[in-house]
């Protein structure tokens, strides 16, 4: 039995048509959506490419990006094929076609659905990668003089100031790097030898942070250096007083960042796969109603359109016999006593006998 089988009648079959030909023309548009939503997507972790580290994250907008492409054709190719559709001549041209590209624009949906989810289970991945990132940048911050690494200072610093944050995790990452580079540390003073000697690496470590992660709307002074240290600084308690620097680590504030765009871009896609699903049932409908029409015979006549043709059930079971029999297709069946023709074939002489072959020559 036919699945939400629908009657429709010559007005109605036209209706649909004209109406499933305007509708692909907003889907060209919703696949340029797709393909600037992943194009922003992919400028935006462009631009903290830095602070990241390599992986697989770029995968959303490269999906985004590849389903808008194919959406604008497939899209096209539809409203071309619809607007024919009002006319049961012209139909008849695409009859053989209508199947397949409906199987295609299932599968094209299926990638929109893939790609919005997408947007909502990169966060782990996302979050390692800045992790890794901005670790690597701290690391280097103080590598002003070497190539490739000069520009991580100003990178890390207008990061800082820009999301208002500090460090990796928190401002108390800077204590356990040396982001003050060698150049500019005064070798004769004791305190700086003190300073090396005191750690096991030899590394210049502080209880400080970069002017970057200073707050603004502190009415105090910034306080940078000697964090901890109470008795450094008037009318200060670092336990029990706010601090004037930012608290809030640049991993979180960026994860917050990227979260909040592709949480938007992930409800696009899917209002967007909403709409070409509900496209994609009405070209089903209409290609079911027109097969029927041309089998009658009566193209002014009424037609019956249908989802699928037999239950869920039905389908599912005929479908999943065609996929084993794909494996099947090239070995020789022996059940029942069907042999391959070409096997045992009688030879036949067309009705001569006793005909002499002459023997081949022998070489010389």
């Amino acid at each position: 039995m036919a699945v939400l089988k629908v009657k429709f009648t010559k007005t109605k079959r036209d209706k649909l048509a004209q109406i499933l030909w305007i509708l692909n023309w907003v889907s060209v548009v919703s696949g340029i959506i797709l393909f600037s939503l992943g194009l922003f997507l992919k400028i935006e972790i462009k631009k903290r490419n830095e602070v990241m580290a390599k992986g697989d994250i770029n995968s959303v907008p490269n999906m985004l990006i590849s389903v808008g492409v194919i959406a604008c054709i497939i899209n096209f190719l539809g409203g071309k094929i619809c607007y024919d559709c009002s006319d049961a001549k012209k139909f008849s041209r695409w009859k053989l076609v209508m199947l397949p590209y409906i199987v295609c624009t299932f599968c094209f949906t299926f990638c929109i659905l893939v790609g919005a989810l997408m947007c909502y289970t990169m966060r782990n991945e996302l979050e390692e990668s800045l992790y890794l990132g901005l670790r690597d940048a701290i690391k280097f911050y103080k590598d002003t003089d070497i190539p490739g690494r000069c520009f991580l200072k100003k990178t890390v610093d207008m990061l800082q100031i820009g999301f208002q944050c500090c460090g990796n995790n928190g401002f108390r990452d800077w204590f356990e790097i040396q982001w003050v580079s060698a150049r500019y540390l005064n070798m004769a003073s004791n305190e700086v030898l003190d300073r090396l000697k005191s750690n096991v690496d030899g590394k210049f470590l502080v209880d400080g942070v970069p002017f970057s992660c200073c707050n603004p709307s502190s009415p105090r002074p910034c306080i940078q250096y000697q964090l901890t240290n109470n008795s450094a600084h008037y009318n200060y308690d670092f336990l029990t007083e706010e601090l004037n620097i930012w608290v809030k680590g640049c991993r979180e504030a960026l994860l917050d960042h990227y979260v909040a765009i592709m949480r938007s871009v992930g409800i696009a896609a899917l209002l967007i796969w909403l709409f070409e699903l509900s496209v994609l049932i009405g070209v089903r409908y209409l290609q079911t109603a027109m097969k029927n029409v041309l089998l009658l015979g009566d193209l002014e006549g009424e037609s019956d359109g249908w989802l699928l043709e037999n239950s869920f059930v039905e389908t599912a079971k005929y479908n999943i016999n065609i996929i084993k029999n794909l494996g099947k297709a090239n070995q020789i069946s022996t059940v029942s006593g069907i042999h391959d023709p070409n096997i045992n074939v009688q030879n036949t002489n067309c009705g001569k006998t006793n005909v002499t072959t002459k023997s081949i020559p022998a070489a010389s």
